[in-house]
């Protein structure tokens, strides 16, 4: 059955080449069709254009709003047991990340009340956390394990994340993240835990096909340089591609492994400078920003600003977790990246729709309006949407949501 969308004010971020992402000055153009029309089937874009409308089984009249390809969220950690506030109002009063973790707080926290939350009720909070970020325009999203640290609480998460995929209808992936910390038993043997991850875990992931991808945290007070190496080099050997976090806390080469090892993508950047640049011009990895982390941790703004001036693309992520970035609203990162890192509004869109597309490998399926692309639309309440979204900050401009072609009651 072929259904028509028509009556569209606008389209923005149409494609009609075979492109996989944006890099440097061509960040700031977006391409746009106004008076419009989108043709779909199968849940798929069938044809765009403007003008005089093609037959259909069905019409939908989009009443004169504009509409954008759905957003794409390549860096959360939704499943999580529950919010750390407590947290929060220590940083106010002057702790840091660092300290908080050093006191088992920070991810051992979130792993102690993962460990001793029964699957059903994980996968209830987490089907709730998975509606906020659609409910905001997501609709294709990564999100990793991580808070388990143990063999049965890092599969528990995994195992919720693939029910999560059969429970919505928009594209998720799943990164198994066994190096997030090093947990409370393995305490002063971080080599040990390395291997346990590599010895252990891994092979259980894969025996049931639990994981799309491979992480690590490389950073200053987690894993080195080396033991991200060598967890990576082992997710290859097992066919998962690698995503790190890198640069979080400081210059700690995370971004050269991941150069090194082509991970798909280094993420955080928050302390990246000339060397790191230099790094990701001769690689495939695409370089990722994550500025809720930035706001709510009062730390540095990753250098997406320098590094498209580079030449090089850059992506926008929301890092939803309960930790350090307890947002699920990938508008106000949009905006974030406009104002406190200095990208022009069609960067910012571009980095969270093709090249957040390209970070997960999946640019050939989601990221823009594109004959072939899932019909993942969003259909914005203001005009001239490219810039008033993010302008508009801190609020949701959704008017409507289309997923794989079908309506999403954004008001259940």
């Amino acid at each position: 059955m072929r259904k028509l969308l028509h009556n569209i004010g606008k389209i923005w971020g149409m494609e009609t080449s075979d492109k996989s992402f944006y890099a440097g000055v061509e960040m700031s153009k977006v391409q746009s069709l106004s008076n419009a029309w989108i043709l779909i089937e199968d849940g798929k874009i069938l044809d765009f254009g403007e003008g005089a409308i093609p037959e259909s089984d069905e019409q939908i009249d989009i009443e004169g709003k504009e509409l954008l390809p759905g957003f794409v969220d390549s860096h959360t950690h939704a499943v999580f047991a529950t919010e750390r506030s407590d947290e929060f109002v220590l940083r106010i009063k002057g702790a840091g990340y660092e300290e908080i973790a050093e006191a088992g707080g920070g991810i051992l926290n979130s792993a102690q009340k993962l460990r001793d939350m029964p699957e059903s009720l994980l996968l209830k909070k987490a089907r709730e956390n998975v509606k906020r970020l659609i409910a905001h325009g997501t609709t294709t999203l990564e999100i990793k394990s991580g808070y388990g640290l143990d063999l049965e609480s890092e599969l528990k998460m995994l195992r919720v994340i693939r029910q999560l995929k059969a429970d919505f209808p928009i594209t998720i992936k799943a990164t198994f993240l066994g190096a997030h910390a090093v947990p409370l038993e393995f305490k002063g043997d971080r080599k040990g835990y390395v291997d346990f991850v590599i010895q252990t875990m891994l092979p259980a992931v894969i025996a049931e096909s639990l994981a799309d991808h491979i992480d690590v945290f490389c950073d200053r007070g987690f894993f080195s340089m080396d033991d991200t190496a060598r967890i990576l080099d082992a997710g290859a050997a097992a066919g998962l591609p690698g995503k790190i976090h890198a640069n979080e806390l400081g210059y700690t080469g995370g971004v050269q492994v991941a150069v090194e090892k082509m991970a798909w993508s280094a993420d955080h950047l928050e302390y990246c400078g000339q060397e790191e640049i230099e790094a990701l011009r001769g690689g495939v990895t695409m370089p990722v920003g994550l500025p809720g982390t930035s706001y709510f941790l009062g730390i540095p703004y990753a250098a997406g600003r320098n590094i498209i001036d580079a030449g090089l693309p850059f992506c926008l992520a929301s890092d939803f977790n309960p930790g350090s970035s307890p947002l699920a609203n990938l508008q106000m990162v949009w905006s974030l990246a406009c104002s406190q890192m200095k990208l022009l509004p069609e960067e910012a869109f571009h980095a969270i729709t093709l090249n957040a597309a390209r970070a997960l490998r999946l640019e050939k399926e989601c990221g823009s309006i594109s004959i072939g692309k899932r019909a993942d639309f969003v259909i914005s309440s203001l005009e001239n949407s490219i810039r008033n979204i993010p302008y508009y900050f801190g609020q949701n401009h959704l008017y409507r949501l289309f997923i794989g072609g079908e309506e999403w009651n954004l008001n259940p």
